[in-house]
């Protein structure tokens, strides 16, 4: 049977060639197997016979049945439409046609039960149906059709060449006439009986031909929690595959490093959930087994002080470490907040950049070499072949989205045995995502902020509110603060948006006059050194406000800066509002965070807004995010592949994936090489599923 459904699109009966071509390109159809797992978008309910006197005006879908007892073309302004009196037993309608009368006058048969079906208005009280699909009750009756009509998912193109819904559902038809349905059962028997999932043959047919709701709601669950569920295992079979097969160095010694700088050189006391997550780390960092772990941290939660003992550890050891940054400013940022908190270790700690000169590049080649450098911090300059490394211990990943499979797997190359993985990101990832694109990976997660952070107060205020915000801010700045004010920059509308920074930057140095006052202003179009500077007399205190786009998203640390204005906030997406919020709130006072909108809002937008007034708390914040995005914006574009899912939709269905991920944890414990004859159907998918390259390779 399997073989059958690897067969061509075009062989199909009703297909052809030249559909089969359109089907491949607009849909990605290229065999059986892929038309049946063309799933409807959503079903039109046909389980229901309307009466004519049930009719309301509600605009909605309904099917009658009825027969047509008169036609007759009616003058009208421009041209002229035909008119048929529908009737049944309760009352009569009218049928109305725009065009096409001449095929509609000789093929309607008067006085013949129809099952008519449409969209119901009324006009001066007598209801009408415009372009009604009609089918004479006899064949309506013995055409293998659902009640409940499934639409499919389709594209201009295919609608233009004439592949309609109605197309689209004969060949489905065909299709399970000449496969007869029978397809192999891919779950074991206990799971089908313990979940009560219906068998795959009832699901698939029941997805495109249900016969009500409820068997409906039945074939939907069972397809989506075995779509997750083949993702799971294979995502946790990995994980196992790495800790049992990848060999790891096991870091045994707790030496001086770690020990001497936890006892005198911590600058505070660690939170509880930093004490969890080191302990989490140095429990995989023993293991003689590749450590990968994912480290999440809001903004400010202290994640840089536990990658910097755990490359203690590997110091320890008689290794070296590296860190890596996506960005220049982010790599510099983590040198000197490293090299500050190392000082009195003397430890032999260097940045390599696009920027390094080459008399530096060469002494740290050679350092890095002969072992003498202990910590590498870099951007992908660390990748390229000449940096090579004695005996490279750990590898720690800031903001991982940024970077691609192949690039981490060019720093595992680097060893014969690959090094530790820590991950670390600021973005929190609802826990949904992080189990479907970091399934691999075990989780760590700081989930308090160190102690004496006061949390940032926020609010919403419209733009007639301006005097009172900036009455505000030089309250702030007399008591000796300092303001970001940030403006959109998004590209499309580049000119625009330069325009306005530069016209606010005008009226706030009006506003907050020298020499009083003195206002920064840092932008794209600057060139770097230019932004450099500005930024330096901002962090130096030089200047009281800081204007700017998105640039200072990421990498500004000034603990001075208690005050955050976010203009034109409507435009900016949750996780941006966020991570722009993160900025302040570093020092001891009280920070705030302003978020300024014109008076009409959207419906998304004050959800946005209400939410970040409501909490502080990233991973809800992440949660709300990926309700109003869902998952393929939330992971940026190079990674949306990730999610191709057929039928399971990661926010609507997080029960069914918690399930799914529960239920193949427990069952690779109990057969980790699926070798149980009954598991010999489930381990058949599972390797067919891993040849196909759909998604496991988005997946590093």
């Amino acid at each position: 049977m399997n073989n059958l459904l690897e067969t061509p699109i075009e062989y199909l009966k009703g297909v052809g060639p030249a559909r089969g071509e359109l089907l491949r390109k607009e849909l990605g159809i290229h065999k059986y197997g892929d038309l049946i797992n063309l799933y409807p978008n959503r079903y039109i309910d046909r389980t229901r016979y309307y009466r004519i006197n049930e009719l309301q005006n509600s605009n909605s879908e309904v099917q009658i049945v009825g027969k047509v007892v008169n036609i007759k073309t009616v003058e009208q302004k421009r041209g002229k439409r035909l008119v048929a009196t529908f009737t049944d037993n309760t009352g009569q309608m009218e049928l109305v046609w725009f065009q096409g009368h001449k095929w509609i006058r000789e093929n309607i048969k008067i006085n013949v039960p129809y099952v008519i079906f449409g969209k119901v208005s009324s006009f001066n009280g007598v209801f009408n149906m415009a372009h009604p699909e009609m089918e004479l009750l006899t064949e309506h009756e013995q055409s293998l059709r659902s009640a409940m009509q499934p639409i499919y998912p389709s594209t201009e193109k295919l609608t233009q060449r004439g592949i309609t819904n109605k197309v689209v559902n004969k060949i489905m038809q065909q299709l399970f006439i000449e496969t007869q349905a029978l397809f192999k059962e891919t779950l074991p028997a206990n799971l089908l009986q313990e979940l009560a999932l219906i068998p795959k043959n009832a699901a698939l047919f029941n997805i495109h031909f249900p016969k009500s709701q409820e068997i409906l709601a039945k074939a939907q669950f069972r397809l989506k929690f075995e779509e997750l569920f083949f993702i799971q295992l294979q995502l946790i079979t990995k994980n196992l595959i790495r800790k049992h097969k990848i060999k790891g160095h096991a870091f045994d010694k707790v030496g001086d490093m770690f020990n001497g700088f936890y006892q005198n050189h911590l600058p505070f006391e660690l939170t509880n959930a930093q004490k969890r997550v080191l302990k989490e780390i140095r429990n995989d960092m023993g293991q003689p087994a590749q450590m990968n772990r994912l480290l999440q941290g809001d903004v400010g939660s202290g994640k840089t002080i536990v990658a910097l003992m755990s490359m203690l550890l590997a110091l320890d050891n008689g290794f070296q470490a590296c860190l890596m940054a996506p960005t220049e400013i982010l790599a510099n940022q983590h040198f000197s907040g490293l090299s500050e908190l190392a000082k009195p270790l003397n430890l032999n700690i260097k940045i390599l950049t696009g920027s390094t000169k080459t008399s530096e590049r060469k002494i740290i080649h050679e350092e890095l070499e002969n072992g003498t450098l202990d910590i590498i911090i870099g951007t992908h300059a660390l990748l390229e072949d000449k940096v090579q490394f004695k005996n490279l211990g750990l590898a720690v990943i800031d903001e991982q989205h940024r970077f691609g499979v192949e690039q981490r797997s060019k720093l595992w190359k680097k060893n014969e045995i690959p090094p530790h993985i820590l991950v670390m990101t600021a973005t929190p990832i609802p826990r949904t995502l992080a189990m479907s694109l970091y399934g691999d990976l075990d989780i760590s997660v700081i989930d308090e902020l160190p102690p004496g952070r006061k949390p940032i107060k926020t609010v919403h205020r419209y733009d007639s509110n301006r005097l009172k915000v900036w009455a505000f801010l030089k309250e702030e700045i007399a008591k000796g603060r300092q303001v970001y004010i940030v403006y959109p920059l998004i590209q499309e509308s580049e000119k625009m948006d330069y325009k306005d920074l530069m016209d606010g930057y005008e009226s706030i140095s009006r506003d907050f006059p020298l020499p009083q006052y003195s206002v920064s202003i840092v932008h794209g179009q600057m060139k770097p050194a230019e932004k450099d500077s500005e930024m330096e007399r901002f962090a130096k205190g030089k200047t009281n406000i800081m204007v700017a786009t998105t640039v200072i998203e990421v990498g500004v640390n000034v603990p001075n800066a208690s005050v955050m204005v976010i203009e034109s906030a409507e435009r900016f997406g949750l996780s941006q509002l966020h991570q722009l919020r993160g900025r302040v709130g570093r020092g001891a006072e009280q920070s705030y965070c302003i978020m300024m909108t014109g008076g009409k809002l959207s419906n998304d937008s004050k959800v946005r807004m209400d939410t970040m007034v409501r909490t502080n708390d990233g991973f809800e914040i992440a949660e709300v995010d990926l309700k109003l995005r869902g998952p393929g914006d939330i992971m940026g574009t190079q990674q949306s592949g990730v999610l191709n899912l057929q039928i399971a939709d990661l926010v609507k269905d997080r029960e069914i994936l918690q399930m799914a991920r529960h239920f193949a944890i427990r069952l690779l414990k109990d057969d980790p090489n699926l070798n149980r004859s009954e598991h010999a159907a489930l381990k058949h998918t599972f390797i067919e599923l891993t040849k196909k390259k759909n998604i496991w390779n988005y997946i590093s």
